[in-house]
């Protein structure tokens, strides 16, 4: 059903907030709180009229907002780590998420605390720690900057439209896992 199709929301000064139906896009088209930017999907009919259904609408006022901090996810502790175990180096999609300091242990579930490994490695290394397991990190985890790609990655593969209003940092792209 049409109503359903997602429309990408930009900020007055066209940075990405959030994805909405068509039916709130209308709306927000239709109260003149926002303009079209693209559109081409087709028409919608009513009664009495005919609208074009956008894609990507910007509204026509400043909402200010605190930039998001991601949260900590298995894709992004992967992504973060470029799908490579942080213990041998095999890049793979069968990877574990591993507590640098085992949680039984005082370790967090924090970023700097999380790294992904491999099924081999984090069994080797069991519920030591790195230097007690003589395994040693490649890169040292830490929290990666925000980026509006990990937002609305799942929405590019049908709306290729979108990408250009949405800022992804250099090489996510090039993962080849989404």
């Amino acid at each position: 059903m049409r109503p359903r199709l997602p429309v990408l929301v930009l900020n007055q000064n066209f940075e990405p907030l959030n994805v909405c139906n068509v039916r709130r896009a209308l709306v927000l088209l239709g109260r003149d709180k926002a303009e079209t930017i693209e559109n081409g999907r087709g028409y919608l009919h009513s009664a009495t009229e005919i609208f074009e259904i956008p894609s990507v609408i910007r509204l026509g006022y400043l909402i200010h907002r605190p930039r998001p901090q991601g949260r900590i996810t298995r894709r992004d502790i992967f992504l973060r780590d470029k799908f490579t175990c942080q213990y041998c180096g095999n890049q793979s999609k069968d990877l574990t998420l591993d507590h640098v300091l085992p949680r039984h242990r005082g370790g967090t579930h924090e970023w700097n605390n999380v790294v992904a490994a491999c099924k081999r490695c984090n069994h080797k290394k069991a519920g030591h720690t790195p230097e007690e397991a003589r395994m040693y990190l490649r890169h040292d985890p830490y929290q990666p900057t925000y980026s509006y790609f990990r937002t609305f990655y799942h929405h590019l593969e049908r709306n290729e439209g979108w990408r250009k209003f949405i800022p992804a940092i250099d090489g996510e792209l090039d993962f080849g896992f989404a």
